[in-house]
């Protein structure tokens, strides 16, 4: 698009210095290349500015990559798909640029041979389907969580990594092609290996083998003001880390372990082309 604004330009000024123009299309042309310049310059930014995800898998298992848009945003191409191991796949952010929503992998997945319906050992998105088709992950689960901004608002795009509902496989999310600080959001460490007795999620001998295959949040093992960070600890103020999630924190220093979690877990970028999304990138 940059290109063809410099061709169009090019074309327009050589017209506006010929010999044959009277005087008043020399004046007219200037104002006529300011304002295509300006409609053009905001066409090229608007498309430029789209961004898109990029998937890979670095597990050595596979996974059916979840994806849920948020309530103001319209839905990608796909909200669920397979995802074999070192495999790599691609979604378009819609047209306007601005879009909010999260992105997680789901473990264990089979068709009942019984019922005919898709279901996953964690992070299921409870459809029958490998499609998602706008319901989210059943705790606990790993999410990668991104709002982009609309290219005209001159603002940053937000994405992060969050254990609030938990944890399931390791994953991280890096920009490339933005400015501004644009570190990668990542919690590459296995929380499953350090997860609290009570807190464990273990797959049936058929599905798993029997290990450990996630680990809950504290809120979404007991509930409670404290640990879901309501009520009367529903501020930044009043909800701070517990034990529980001071070892989330310890393996994943830069993904949100609780609500509040903000100062070492919020980053952002600006004008970035893609959000790679990688799960099990320490594989």
């Amino acid at each position: 698009m940059a290109m063809a604004v410099a061709h169009l330009l090019l074309q327009l000024s050589a017209a506006a210095g010929g010999n044959g123009g009277s005087r008043n299309s020399r004046m007219v042309i200037p104002a006529i290349l300011l304002i295509l310049l300006q409609l053009l310059l905001f066409t090229a930014l608007s498309v430029d500015g789209a961004a898109s995800f990029s998937f890979t898998n670095a597990c050595q298992h596979p996974v059916w990559v979840g994806a849920l848009h948020g309530a103001s945003s319209p839905p990608l191409a796909s909200s669920g798909f397979y995802l074999a191991p070192s495999a790599t796949s691609r979604l378009d952010a819609p047209s306007s640029g601005a879009w909010s929503g999260t992105f997680w992998a789901r473990t264990g997945c089979g068709v009942d041979s019984t019922t005919g319906r898709f279901s996953c050992a964690t992070a299921d998105c409870g459809t029958g389907d490998v499609a998602c088709q706008g319901r989210g992950p059943a705790p606990p689960v790993s999410l990668v969580e991104v709002t982009l901004a609309a290219p005209s608002s001159g603002g940053p795009d937000f994405y992060d990594v969050s254990l609030v509902d938990g944890f399931n496989v390791p994953v991280r999310v890096a920009p490339s092609g933005g400015g501004g600080d644009c570190r990668p959001a990542a919690c590459a460490g296995d929380v499953n290996a350090m997860c609290p007795a009570d807190l464990r999620v273990v797959a049936s001998s058929s599905s798993g083998g029997g290990g450990v295959v996630a680990c809950k949040s504290a809120c979404g093992a007991y509930g409670g003001a404290r640990y879901c960070c309501t009520g009367q600890y529903g501020t930044p103020a009043t909800c701070g880390p517990t034990n529980y999630s001071q070892v989330f924190k310890s393996v994943c220093p830069s993904a949100y372990s609780y609500a509040y979690d903000d100062a070492s877990s919020t980053f952002t970028c600006s004008g970035a082309s893609t959000y790679d999304v990688t799960f099990c990138p320490g594989s």
